[in-house]
């Protein structure tokens, strides 16, 4: 799996339903919710981008578009370790609005999901192999039962078995103990299906919007 992205949608409609209309987006408020979220930097336009291709703007690049019951913006402020640690600007944009929150880095194995529902965090998770549970809040959402109940466990390394069938091992090799025994890229991957109807990497959900479709707006800040 090699997905990354840092993500924040503000819904007041269901997300997917908007997204596989593929909307135009309102440039003029798409341009005033960038500079509200940014008082005092300089935001400067350049090149649109889409949500297939730039999923993980580097730091100083946003993309973002306001469409017809959703707002997108694809920063790497949403890159938190903890998501509840979200800068308070960006929940209090919402105004009423359900907040979600994703974030993926699949060098690192780490994925990052929370929602705030009227301002109140609702659930936050972050988890990565090395550092393991990096944030538990709230109840978990019915996509992520089948992982914590173990039914979506990684099965053994078939490559080192087969491997030592045949080699002697001279010492012994330190294998470091996961704190949870599944993939959490592979659940990143079904949280942005539960929660936005599309996937990076993977089988796609039905009726999956085609994301080169959804175009955003970029802008540099300075």
């Amino acid at each position: 799996m090699g997905a990354k992205d840092w993500m924040i949608m503000y819904a007041e409609a269901d997300i997917a339903d908007v997204l596989r209309e593929h909307p135009p987006q309102d440039r003029t408020a798409t341009r005033a919710f960038v500079e509200r979220l940014h008082p005092g930097a300089s935001v400067i336009s350049f090149e649109d981008g889409t949500l297939a291709e730039q999923s993980n703007p580097e730091d100083g690049t946003v993309y973002a578009a306001v469409y017809p019951g959703l707002t997108v913006l694809l920063t790497e402020e949403a890159a938190q370790e903890c998501p509840s640690k979200l800068p308070q600007r960006f929940i209090d944009e919402a105004q009423g609005r359900t907040v979600y929150l994703h974030a993926m880095h699949s060098v690192v194995g780490w994925f990052a999901y929370a929602v705030w529902e009227n301002g109140v965090l609702r659930r936050s998770l972050s988890l990565s192999p090395d550092d393991g549970i990096l944030e538990n809040i709230g109840d978990p959402l019915p996509f992520e039962q089948p992982y914590w109940a173990g039914e979506r466990a990684e099965e053994d390394d078939a490559d080192w078995a087969e491997f030592t069938k045949f080699v002697v091992v001279d010492r012994p090799v330190a294998v470091k103990q996961q704190p949870f025994n599944f993939n959490p890229l592979e659940l990143g991957e079904d949280a942005l299906s539960a929660l936005f109807g599309f996937v990076y990497e993977g089988m796609p959900p039905d009726n999956a919007p085609d994301l080169e479709r959804i175009v955003l707006a970029g802008y540099r800040l300075s």
